[in-house]
């Protein structure tokens, strides 16, 4: 066998063990999801409990107006659906904005990828601030995560979503540094897949938020 055979078949081989490696890597990686799904759902049941508008518990948020009497805060009072929308269509296109960064790490596209991921970062950065808003909102009317058991669930679901996305941005960062410094290589590109799984797994559970508690709560017409 020739020196250049050698080195063929050795390539080959190393190729097929780093094939192997990210396959596991990524099955790893949907365990890991399948287990933040339980705690999600968890989170989800929690909240129709002890939401009124599910017809199960009778914890409204409330607060006291000017003469020291307790005030009910409809669904339309409570939540800004359109805001809620924008914020929604954000998360959505940076899931979007995510997919076109994949295909141009399939193409070995370098530049477009760092553009990408940077448009996603931004995106995803917006939705954390508009959260964030919305949160100060919601305290400053006197609907903190303590005014009721509602709001309690609330916040709990809301916020841990949101703090998912957030770790999410800071391991975009870390993608961005090393597409940036080590390129498009097989361990960068599985570390790659497995973040797309975890933003457009995010995106998934934010449309069942936005779904089964603003919409839910708009359709009822009080919280």
């Amino acid at each position: 066998m020739t020196a250049d055979t050698m080195k063929t078949v050795h390539g080959a081989e190393h190729d097929h063990h780093d094939h192997d490696s990210s396959s596991i890597t990524i099955f790893g990686f949907w365990i890991y999801i399948l287990t933040d799904l339980m705690i999600f759902g968890c989170l989800f049941a929690v909240y129709a409990t002890l939401d009124p508008s599910y017809g199960v518990a009778m914890y409204f948020p409330t607060m006291l107006d000017a003469n020291g009497q307790v005030v009910a805060f409809s669904a339309k009072e409570l939540f800004e659906l359109p805001f809620v929308l924008v914020e929604t269509f954000v998360l959505l296109f940076s899931s979007i904005t995510y997919g076109f960064a994949m295909i141009a790490a399939h193409n070995s596209k370098k530049s477009q990828v760092l553009l990408w991921l940077l448009v996603t970062f931004i995106l995803g950065a917006t939705f954390i601030g508009m959260e964030i808003y919305e949160f100060y909102h919601l305290v400053h009317m006197g609907n903190g995560p303590t005014s009721s058991a509602t709001m309690s669930a609330f916040f709990t679901l809301v916020g841990t979503h949101g703090l998912h996305v957030t770790a999410g941005l800071l391991w975009m960062l870390v993608m961005i540094a090393q597409v940036a410094g080590k390129g498009l290589t097989n361990k960068v590109n599985t570390r790659l897949s497995c973040l797309s799984l975890f933003w457009h797994f995010l995106d998934i559970v934010w449309i069942c938020v936005f779904t089964f508690v603003y919409l839910k709560a708009y359709t009822v017409g009080v919280m």
